[in-house]
């Protein structure tokens, strides 16, 4: 499972016109499903992501995790994260996990933030979205699991 993380003020993703998530602060969140990955692969993804101590605490240190900053979550499918540019300069997907299992593991992410009490929006899996954030930092980091 990969995933590229984004501190961000706000965030929000728009599907045909119609805005559908929205967050103020928190973390926007782009995860792409690969093959082989499993239910305990997304819910050490998400324990990662929930954890992770990104947040500036009261001396300005990045010491704090999403709850300690009363943070939300703007969850987006993202399969492209999966490019592979080793042949040639057209990507590759293949190391993406097919489009059911992806959207039965993106699910599986928002009901396991969900149950860690995080405030979770979304984008629709498989749509086209238009994503916009203000990035807080700018702090952008890659995890794979």
């Amino acid at each position: 499972m990969r995933a590229v993380i984004q501190r961000v003020s706000q965030a929000s993703v728009r599907v045909e016109g119609k805005q559908i998530g929205q967050i103020s602060h928190g973390l926007l969140v782009f995860l792409c499903v690969m093959q082989g990955d499993t239910l305990k692969t997304a819910e050490k993804m998400v324990s990662k992501i929930v954890n992770m101590r990104i947040f500036k605490d009261e001396k300005g240190r990045m010491n704090r995790a999403l709850h300690d900053s009363d943070g939300d979550v703007l969850l987006i499918s993202q399969f492209t994260l999966a490019a592979d540019l080793r042949g040639g300069n057209r990507p590759g997907f293949s190391a993406a996990a097919p489009p059911e299992t992806g959207q039965s593991m993106y699910e599986h992410c928002i009901d396991t933030f969900r149950a860690k009490g995080v405030l979770v929006q979304t984008g629709v899996f498989g749509a086209n979205m238009e994503v916009s954030l203000v990035n807080d930092g700018p702090v952008t980091i890659s995890v794979e699991i």
